[in-house]
């Protein structure tokens, strides 16, 4: 692996713990502020808020900064907000500890991707950007359970201690291993945001946010899914989620190559087709426990395969304005989170059980892959038109 490629992969290491432990850390934190679990709940939406204001606006910002620039002040921004995370003393400072870290982390992987992508070599740029979205799923097989532990047995503020660390770390790589690539020339920024009347966009804007919204609908209860319906013991939970990222790890690299093999819009709508199937599968079996745990990994390593797929075929559409394209696809997925958890909670609050999120989750992919059906049939369209 390049060492610059290993530079982004360190930021999405980071950027991935502080995203995702906060489910595990949400009774810690709840008791340390003297807050309820549902108002520390909050703090999971208020870091979800950040990336989707953060990630068109700091692009368009700053994007006329050479990309090296912008990406080290990203992570600083990454680095110190967590830092006041850390040492945040009530729930209203935590929460706008939150927010204010959720800025940085769509522009980042925004930037990253099309850095990744200019530094890979001919026909491998979607296995380059996968190698940064490789520290997400690194996150979710060491960092998470790792920082939960941490959390759970000593403090979950020196967790966050440890997600600045590997800011610092990523921070240093940055500066010693990424090139200096130059900044875009003559910026045209009304024809970058012309990027939003382009339909292909919205086409896409929607497959993410309502089909990778599925993975979500599935992650957000996997917990209780795996407690009360396969009957696991509730200290096993962070053992199994190993598995799921175990999952994702492998398929983040699978998604990659699929993606330049046969083309970013169908490997993206081959796997949100697979991954509606995966999460059905996960309704009827989840009450055998050996079932639940191969479906685990399988739907994790569907999910993240996806990833590099989505972030290519974004980059790909707007040529021009990639790095806000690829910013925005990062608002889509938190956009998917939120989405994903609302939805797959209507059907528990209605009294059914914790299956029911999992099959709003397969109708959710499903969903998606219909508008990549669409994106792929419009260009096919669009293209004609234009060698007629």
């Amino acid at each position: 692996m390049k060492k610059s490629l290993l530079a982004l992969t360190l930021g999405g290491l980071g950027i991935g713990i502080t995203e995702f432990v906060m489910m595990g850390l949400l009774p810690d934190i709840a008791k340390d502020l003297n807050i309820t679990i549902p108002q520390a709940g909050h703090l999971i939406s208020a870091y979800a808020l950040g990336v989707v204001i953060g990630a068109p606006l700091l692009v368009v910002i700053a994007g006329s900064y050479p990309p090296k620039k912008i990406l080290m002040v990203l992570m600083l921004m990454f680095t110190g907000f967590n830092a006041f995370s850390a040492f945040a003393p009530d729930y209203n400072t935590m929460f706008a500890a939150r927010l204010l870290a959720g800025l940085p982390h769509g522009a980042f992987f925004g930037v990253g991707s099309v850095v990744a992508s200019r530094l890979a070599e001919k026909g491998k740029e979607a296995q380059s950007v996968s190698l940064m979205f490789a520290g997400l799923t690194i996150a979710n097989v060491i960092g998470v359970p790792l920082g939960t532990y941490i959390g759970h047995n000593y403090s979950w503020r020196y967790t966050f201690v440890i997600i600045v660390i590997v800011g610092i770390v990523t921070l240093l790589s940055l500066k010693s291993w990424m090139p200096a690539l130059p900044a875009t020339k003559n910026r045209d920024l009304g024809k970058e945001l012309n990027f939003f009347k382009l339909p292909e966009s919205w086409l896409i804007i929607l497959m993410i946010a309502i089909g990778t919204g599925g993975l979500f609908s599935w992650y957000s209860y996997i917990a209780p899914l795996l407690t009360e319906v396969s009957g696991f013991a509730a200290n096993s939970i962070t053992y199994i989620l190993v598995v799921a990222g175990l999952g994702m790890l492998v398929g983040n690299f699978i998604g990659g190559k699929l993606a330049d093999k046969i083309s970013p819009a169908k490997a993206t709508l081959t796997l949100l087709i697979a991954m509606s199937i995966s999460l059905l599968i996960v309704h009827y079996v989840s009450g055998n426990q050996v079932m639940a745990i191969i479906m685990t990994f399988v739907t994790g390593a569907i999910a993240f395969a996806a990833a590099s797929p989505i972030q290519m075929l974004m980059i790909n559409t707007a040529k021009g304005s990639e790095m806000l394209a690829a910013s925005v696809s990062q608002a889509s997925f938190n956009i998917g989170n939120a989405l994903g958890a609302f939805l797959g909670g209507l059907p528990l609050a209605a009294g059914f059980d914790y299956t029911s999120p999992v099959s709003v989750g397969s109708i959710m992919a499903l969903t998606g892959a219909a508008f990549a059906w669409m994106l792929i049939a419009r260009t096919k369209r669009v293209t004609k038109l234009n060698y007629a």
